[in-house]
């Protein structure tokens, strides 16, 4: 496993991480133990970045990553997320008082002293430029309760309204080979900043694992099945902006580029990897398997400047027209 610096952590993280959305959720149907087994095989495969919020599973996702932490030695780092729980929900949570309430709740659901980066969570974007959450933020770290702060947004217009915060140390965005806005868009900007880039959806919920047909069936509480088109929230958050079909055509399209021996989802993680700029990728594990496959597409050799070439000028033709909601 390779790694890259996280500046503001002042140390180094693994250029893949792990999302833990689905283990709490009900969409996933991940168990206590099968989730306990994926954390631990992520970390033995060189895994030391793990991202959590406090509404996943209503905390449930952060309890087990701190039952992980409890036995996982060296210590990897936790990033967890605020602003979108329903107590007392928006407007209310963009005050000191209830991120202060939602901070110690984090903290004693993971076990540890102060959390070692918290974001924002794609909070409303006159929020983000209203201002008073990072201030919020700097007085927590000022109380010693985070150690760094950022923020995980939805389009590159609210990474930059971000990028302007004195002390952000990160930035979470979609990004991958059919939502490319970032690379050209953002990725410069943070870097020249020293803000740290977590990806998220690097697979974009599951299509480019290259493993759906038109006739995968998902549940009615999978977000893959109530928000296509943004129905729910952002757009992006699902299959990239794409119509489901149209996705699957698309990367269908994508086959060709695939080196022999690769997965698709390994050329998907390589490809957001040979950004330089990226800080590290979360990627969702279901399954204990998971973990180590993704985490071989650290040790990938980087794709060549044609491919990306050529898959940047397809993005623009055919996938970027197509894609729903602000990217």
């Amino acid at each position: 496993m390779q790694h890259r610096p996280f500046r503001a952590l002042d140390r180094s993280v693994s250029e893949i991480g792990v999302g833990t959305w689905q283990l709490g959720s009900e969409w996933a149907h991940v168990e206590d133990g099968e989730a306990l087994a994926i954390l631990d095989a992520a970390h033995a495969a060189g895994i030391d970045f793990f991202d959590t919020a406090d509404i996943y599973g209503a905390g449930r996702s952060e309890s087990l990553v701190g039952a992980f932490l409890r036995r996982a030695t060296p210590r990897p780092v936790v990033a967890t997320k605020l602003g979108r729980r329903a107590d007392p929900g928006w407007p209310q949570n963009f005050t000191l008082p209830v991120m202060r309430a939602h901070v110690e709740d984090s903290l004693r659901r993971l076990g540890v002293d102060a959390l070692d980066l918290l974001q924002l969570h794609c909070v409303p974007p006159a929020e983000l430029v209203r201002g008073e959450v990072f201030a919020h933020l700097r007085q927590l770290q000022d109380e010693g309760k985070i150690r760094a702060f950022g923020a995980s947004v939805e389009s590159v217009a609210e990474a930059r309204t971000c990028l302007l915060q004195e002390g952000l140390a990160s930035l979470q965005v979609i990004f991958n080979v059919l939502r490319q806005t970032p690379a050209e868009a953002l990725l410069a900007e943070a870097e020249r900043r020293g803000v740290a880039v977590i990806v998220r959806l690097p697979l974009a919920s599951g299509l480019l694992a290259d493993k759906f047909t038109v006739d995968t069936v998902f549940g009615p509480d999978d977000h893959r099945a109530f928000n296509r088109g943004g129905k729910v929230f952002h757009a992006g958050e699902t299959f990239a902006g794409l119509p489901y079909e149209q996705g699957l055509a698309l990367v269908a399209e994508l086959r060709g580029h695939v080196p022999a021996g690769w997965s698709m989802a390994d050329f998907a993680q390589r490809w957001i990897l040979d950004h330089a700029a990226v800080t590290t990728v979360i990627t969702g594990c279901s399954r204990r398997e998971h973990a180590p496959a993704n985490a071989s597409a650290s040790s990938l050799p980087p794709l060549s400047a044609r491919v990306h070439d050529e898959l940047r000028a397809w993005w623009r033709e055919r996938v970027r027209p197509a894609i729903a909601g602000n990217d």
